[in-house]
């Protein structure tokens, strides 16, 4: 029987295998994704990270709770949340609220005296605040619509010449063009 080879000179001799497995390509909400090649001709994707919060006040009738569902269901970017107790604090509550959901815009229903409805429109956190008196209001149940053919798309808006007179109804379209 031969000599047995020592241990080290067996590593010496036999070259190294790359034991490490080739890197697996990311995934990605759009496919997959290569880590080495990468597009650069193609624009990045533009994502609208705004979001809206909607929420309505505590004893709020059913057809003002239904108009503001049916503007929930129009914007494909909202969040819902519950109802807000309309007592003292309701702006120290609202806040807390659009922060704790990282949205950038909220639209409160608030109603006064089981008649009134106020909808305000507010940008967060130093953004101007709106508020607007409501009346006549039809929900889509009773127009008798079929659906929302364009459940999740952008809504288009034609604004009046009027708004671009005064500083107020330019703060106004601006808003509601963002929101």
């Amino acid at each position: 029987m031969g000599k047995k080879r020592k241990q080290q000179e067996v590593s010496e001799d036999a070259p190294k295998k790359d034991d490490t497995a080739p890197e697996r390509p990311k995934r990605t909400l759009l496919g997959w994704k290569n880590g080495g090649v990468e597009d650069q001709s193609a624009a990045p994707v533009f994502r609208n990270k705004e979001k809206v919060l909607v929420t309505c006040s505590r004893r709020i009738i059913s057809r003002y709770r239904h108009l503001m569902l049916n503007v929930v269901s129009l914007l494909p970017h909202c969040k819902r949340d519950n109802k807000i107790e309309s007592k003292e604090g309701k702006g120290a509550t609202l806040n807390e609220l659009i922060e704790i959901r990282n949205c950038s815009y909220c639209l409160f229903f608030e109603c006064r005296k089981q008649k009134d409805l106020y909808l305000w429109m507010t940008r967060w956190p130093d953004g101007p605040s709106v508020k607007f008196l409501v009346n006549a209001v039809h929900t889509m149940e009773e127009l008798k619509l079929t659906g929302n053919h364009l459940k999740g798309s952008r809504p288009i808006l034609t604004f009046s010449s009027n708004f671009d007179k005064e500083p107020r109804w330019m703060l106004l379209k601006e808003m509601i063009m963002q929101d």
